[in-house]
């Protein structure tokens, strides 16, 4: 049934496109890559919700919460949006699922001209990513992140608004403070599936502080000495049989 509700999807689309695919080969494309697209979301969703083989807790106990600051770009020319982060990350920082909301227009300025090209209005989006590590230097933790992005609006940065989501950024520690926070530059697109995709390109600056409040990560976690007897602590620490106990 949902295979059928999915081709029917593909087709409508491919007979709403037909004056820009006027190929047969071109809307199988299409229906191909909604394909990937459905079967790479369940992977994604299902990997984050497989059990790890970690010792029982539950999954708020590495859950980190951040929020922060960011702004949007094109190249290397701003296109003047500020965008507000909130984000979600769990497992050891392998997951993330974050929200945005980009809070005015998008315009790119001409080079050589007085002019600006409008891009987007404000919108809301959403991503779920899987993130890996790439290198870690003492409290510098450097990574790597892909996944599926969802926006409320199609433009010509994407016509879609479905897009692939992917992810470069750094994580840093405050030494002697329990701040953490992350910089990272994202990029969203359908990969050419349907143009016009110039990508959402954008860069966040987000910051956790450790209140306790959502789980302690287990690199925050101090082990216990498993040979450590607490009853013998309390014998070695008591009056020897030949000494008087106090009244």
């Amino acid at each position: 049934m949902r295979t059928s509700r999915w081709r029917s999807t593909a087709n409508r689309l491919c007979d709403l496109h037909g004056h820009r695919w006027s190929t047969r080969a071109a809307c199988g494309l299409f229906r191909r890559a909604a394909v990937l697209i459905r079967i790479g979301a369940l992977c994604l969703v299902g990997s984050a919700v497989a059990p790890q083989p970690v010792d029982a807790q539950s999954l708020c106990e590495s859950c980190e919460v951040q929020i922060g600051l960011g702004e949007t770009y094109h190249y290397w020319a701003t296109t003047g949006s500020l965008v507000l982060p909130v984000s979600v990350t769990w497992s050891d920082n392998r997951f993330e699922f974050a929200g945005f909301r980009f809070t005015s227009q998008q315009v790119l300025p001409l080079p050589g001209m007085h002019e600006a090209r409008h891009m987007a209005n404000p919108y809301w989006g959403a991503s779920l990513s899987r993130r890996w590590r790439l290198f870690e230097r003492g409290p510098v933790q450097g990574y790597f992140g892909f996944g599926l992005a969802g926006r409320t609006e199609s433009d010509v940065l994407s016509v879609t608004r479905w897009d692939f989501a992917s992810q470069l950024g750094l994580r840093f520690h405050l030494p002697g403070s329990p701040v953490t926070g992350e910089v990272t530059m994202r990029h969203w697109s359908n990969a050419g599936i349907q143009l016009p995709n110039h990508g959402q390109d954008f860069a966040t600056l987000t910051v956790r502080i450790n209140s306790r409040l959502f789980g302690t990560p287990e690199a925050d976690k101090i082990p216990i000495d498993p040979t450590l007897s607490l009853d013998r602590s309390m014998a070695a620490n008591g009056p020897g049989p030949d000494m008087p106990l106090l009244p």
